[in-house]
């Protein structure tokens, strides 16, 4: 690979040598800059990922992108709207279908799945089972690049909330899958769904394995202090925390007290 691009001002434009963004206009402290729309491929055919919010002035500027190429497929990490919303509308205009792991996402008969494998042009894109973050997350390796495309499992800053329809034992197995096949195939970069491209794959997931044991050691600790329910619990352990963040902090919350209770 020709390395990464990572320009100065922003995440628009960063990626890999077959993999460019397109930063969607819809920045909040849940979705950091905005949405990550991922163009992969360097020739006549490609797919889009995640094409974001059901945003026209973006899915106008994809399609202008794109320019006389043709989209195989829109993927999707996961079906979250932030992500998802403005898949429909893109793929009417574009004229491809919409592959995703949950079936009310789909435009289309085809799937995906873990282990599938899609080509475009010749660049292969692998897909890579990960729920936790919610049930339907996938990852999207392109062995060409030794690039990641990691939707919510892997943010460029930060770190990700199992959302209500994830769970937290299902994200633990994921980020330690992610870290032996990032290890493995001596990944050189990781793309999120949302902020900056992680040019340290390694580092990055040794980072959120190291924060997620020291939240459940937090927890313990707040409920041993006499913390007896989620809100109490989100006093101690995230007291920093923003407060247009404290549904999310909550949700974390939940799921570490499942997670611990299933245990």
């Amino acid at each position: 690979m020709s390395g990464l691009r990572i320009p100065l001002d922003g995440p628009d434009g960063a990626g890999t040598e077959h993999v460019t963004n397109l930063l969607a206009p819809n920045p909040s402290p849940w979705t950091l800059d905005g949405t990550n729309t991922w163009v992969i491929g360097g020739g006549e055919t490609v797919l889009v990922v995640d094409p974001g919010p059901d945003d026209e002035q973006h899915l106008k500027r994809v399609v202008e992108h794109l320019g006389d190429r043709r989209v195989a497929a829109i993927l999707l990490t996961h079906g979250h709207r932030d992500h998802s919303a403005g898949a429909p509308a893109l793929a009417e205009m574009v004229r491809a279908p919409v592959r995703a792991l949950d079936p009310k996402h789909r435009l289309g008969e085809e799937g995906l799945q873990d282990g599938d494998v899609l080509t475009v042009d010749g660049l292969e894109v692998r897909v890579v089972g990960t729920p936790g973050h919610s049930f339907d997350s996938l990852c999207f390796w392109v062995p060409e690049d030794r690039a990641m495309l990691t939707g919510d499992t892997i943010l460029g800053r930060g770190t990700t909330v199992i959302a209500s329809d994830g769970h937290l034992g299902d994200y633990l197995r994921s980020l330690d899958r992610l870290r032996a096949l990032a290890e493995t195939v001596e990944a050189s970069a990781l793309l999120p769904g949302h902020g900056p491209v992680l040019p340290d794959p390694i580092a990055a997931l040794d980072g959120y394995i190291a924060h997620r044991r020291k939240r459940l050691d937090q927890i313990r600790e707040a409920i041993r202090r006499g913390a007896k329910d989620v809100a109490e619990i989100v006093d101690i352990v995230y007291a920093d925390v923003d407060p247009s963040l404290r549904r999310a902090a909550e949700w974390s919350v939940r799921a570490q007290l499942d997670y611990l209770e299933g245990r």
